[in-house]
């Protein structure tokens, strides 16, 4: 039957599988042995998360900056700052077009001015004027009376039909006054709001309105340094203003003595005036601070964001609304002092919006705020990811800016580092990480399962001689027992030898009797003990090549392939450059090439090497070499000689040093990552002098010659007659 998948829409009810610790730690490893730095491991799996073994990858640091970085485009692309202060002056048309439809309706109530009664141009007085004169005179001797008191005084007392028209031409140049007045009125909106201050305006919604505006303009100059204070502005009488007043007085005095260095006598501040801070008041004069700069950035960016022409005029506004409300020099003052205590630079951004969706000045403020707290949850991935701690990041913060989904993807990343503690491969120290001995020894073994995997899959045979013996693996075949053997016995033949031996004496008996003559064993594979010294070549071209994480992985896996199946046998490690060192088995993830030296120095090495195997008088003694090159250096008086092209006295020292290898029965094997003429020339050389072999490999293929040379050649089949 043929298989049948089938897909459905991701609802958040389907399995997800666990994370495994063996899956991180294995994610984590790849970059441990490339860079020899478990800090940059750790910062390169937390930037891009790692890969489960269903094949999908977890979000990382990088993903929560790119979607942070995105939401922030949206957000520019949304937007238009500029409608800011368009709104700012579409109330004023709005109101200067409610009292000018007014003033016309008063006009239109008020009629034509009547035409003159004497052609000749003289008044009833003799004395000559223009059109109107006499009654513009007698217009200003009345002025001031409202049409409702007109209207009250004619129900009173009937006026004449002349004092009628001398009511309704002083009326009229009122009117006439007014239209004038705001035809005057400047053209940018903070020369408008400053005259309608001195304005008496006819109509009432327009006059409620303007007022409407020159609260919004005092709400967002005082929330330019304190936030929660929108309710008192609205309903604050002189008395509180007074206070207001006060308080910014002493605050700035507080802050100077901050300044000082004496003690600015917070908790007296505050209970004088901490019910003005709203319902959550700062606990600490660093707090106070942080706040209101917060909010002096939002206004400053703001500010920054808006077109040269509107940002003068919001600032000449708000500038109107401090000094109308006494606070100019104060607040100057108080922008003064937190600069001082708290610079706002790193608050500080200008934004370049772009949509068409409009906003008012509040909407602008607070809009000013969600993108200051992007810009610092920004900064806060940005440390994490290289190198911060994660719980530095407010997971509260991050839900509300970003959503659900990206709580949960820093959860999991804590998860990460988690679960590598609690399995015990991970250890915190200070601020930093270490690799437990457990962590290290499950490296070796997850790079020996990936190799034998590679082996398995490849099918390589092995080069067996003709040899047997008594303690190693089982063989297939069989041999007649002999004293000392292990007693793998063979049922089989060993029954048919005794049923053999007895027919020439007449045929099978029963019961078969049984000499030890009859017995037949399990040959076994003998296992020599061996010393071994793996040389790893460190010059930098094994990491230009990108040879080093392989040559790394290779060791940590016949390490660990010793440790646990080859108990009786040594190993020893040692990584050459310019010069030699012996390196520790727990010290092989944190190794990295030299980048601050040149050379490769076989020669020290190889020094080295034969006083490590000094030790071992029994048993086999090898070294098995990795490099990428031709030796560059060699040791003159305790000092690195080098030479590039190499030198023939570095060319023959090293030689010389095979030859005392080969001397002491140290069989040298050299594992070739580079395939160049002179190489080959050199590492020919070196098999012909040593008798060892000569593997050219790629660096994915180094595992596996490697581990299957080492075993298949430490296993001899024993042979006896």
């Amino acid at each position: 039957m043929p298989t049948r998948f089938r897909y459905s829409q991701w609802d958040g009810t389907q399995d997800v599988p666990a994370l495994d610790a063996d899956d991180v730690l294995q994610s984590l490893s790849d970059d441990l042995l490339s860079f020899g730095d478990l800090q940059q491991a750790l910062r390169n799996m937390m930037q891009r998360g790692i890969r489960r073994p269903d094949g999908d990858r977890t979000d990382g640091m990088r993903d929560l900056l790119q979607r942070l970085r995105q939401q922030r485009r949206q957000q520019l692309e949304r937007f238009d700052l500029s409608s800011v202060f368009d709104d700012i002056q579409r109330q004023l048309d709005e109101i200067l077009d409610l009292e000018r439809d007014t003033l016309d309706d008063r006009m239109d109530e008020v009629g034509p001015r009547p035409q003159p009664q004497q052609p000749t141009g003289e008044s009833q007085s003799g004395e000559p004027s223009e059109a109107g004169q006499p009654q513009s005179q007698a217009g200003d001797q009345q002025t001031g009376p409202e049409s409702g008191q007109q209207s009250g005084q004619q129900q009173m007392s009937p006026l004449t039909e002349e004092e009628m028209d001398r009511l309704k031409e002083a009326l009229r140049q009122r009117l006439e006054r007014k239209q004038e007045q705001i035809d005057r009125l400047p053209e940018d909106a903070a020369g408008q709001v400053k005259e309608l201050q001195e304005y008496e305006f006819e109509n009432e919604e327009a006059r409620q309105k303007y007022e409407e505006l020159l609260e919004q303009l005092k709400q967002a100059m005082m929330n330019r340094f304190f936030n929660d204070m929108n309710q008192m502005l609205s309903d604050m009488s002189p008395e509180d203003m007074e206070r207001m007043r006060q308080m910014m007085q002493d605050l700035n005095e507080m802050l100077e003595r901050q300044r000082r260095g004496e003690d600015p006598r917070f908790d007296d501040f505050m209970d004088q005036y901490g019910d003005m801070f709203g319902d959550n008041p700062p606990q600490s004069l660093e707090e106070l601070v942080e706040q209101m700069q917060r909010q002096a950035a939002q206004m400053q960016n703001l500010m920054s964001s808006l077109p040269g022409d509107m940002r003068q005029q919001l600032n000449d506004l708000m500038q109107q609304r401090m000094d109308e409300m006494g606070m100019g020099q104060e607040l100057a003052q108080l922008a003064q002092n937190l600069e001082a205590l708290y610079p706002m630079r790193d608050m500080l951004n200008q934004y370049p919006f772009r949509g068409q969706e409009e906003l008012d000045l509040q909407a602008a403020m607070s809009l000013m705020g969600d993108m200051q707290q992007l810009d610092e949850l920004e900064r806060a991935l940005e440390r994490v990811q290289y190198g911060g701690n994660i719980e530095d990041i407010d997971p509260d913060l991050l839900e509300e800016l970003m959503g659900e989904e990206a709580r949960e993807i820093l959860e999991q990343l804590k998860q990460l580092l988690e679960l590598l503690e609690e399995a015990g491969y991970l250890e915190k120290k200070g601020n930093s990480y270490e690799l437990t001995p457990r962590g290290n020894r499950r490296i070796g073994e997850k790079a020996l399962a990936e190799i034998y995997a590679n082996l398995k899959r490849q099918n390589f045979g092995k080069h067996n001689v003709p040899e047997t013996g008594r303690y190693g693996d089982r063989a297939d075949d069989t041999k007649a027992y002999e004293f000392g053997d292990p007693f793998h016995l063979h049922l089989k033949e060993t029954i048919s030898n005794a049923i053999l031996r007895t027919a020439p004496e007449g045929g099978p008996q029963l019961p078969v009797r049984l000499t030890p003559d009859d017995f037949e064993v399990y040959r076994s594979e003998t296992l020599t003990q061996t010393a071994t010294v793996v040389m790893l070549d460190l010059s930098w071209s094994m990491a230009l090549r990108g040879s080093f994480q392989a040559a790394k992985k290779v060791a940590m896996a016949l390490n660990n392939l010793i440790r646990m199946q080859y108990p009786r046998d040594s190993l020893y490690l040692i990584g050459f450059s310019a010069y030699a060192r012996e390196l520790k088995a727990d010290q092989l993830p944190y190794v990295r090439w030299d980048e601050t030296v040149l050379g490769t120095n076989m020669h020290h090495a190889l020094l080295i090497a034969q006083q490590l195997l000094a030790k071992h008088k029994l048993g086999t003694r090898q070294i098995i070499m990795i490099t990428d090159g031709e030796p560059t250096a060699h040791l003159e008086q305790g000092r690195s000689y080098f030479a590039y092209p190499p030198s023939p006295l570095t060319i023959r020292e090293t030689l010389k040093e095979v030859r005392h290898c080969t001397k002491k029965d140290i069989v040298i094997n050299v594992f070739m990552l580079d395939r160049s003429y002179y190489l080959k020339e050199f590492v020919d050389r070196v098999a012909r002098i040593n008798g060892g072999r000569v593997f050219y490999s790629q660096p994915d293929e180094l595992g596996e010659y490697v581990l299957h040379d080492f075993v298949t050649h430490r296993r001899k089949t024993l042979t006896r007659s």
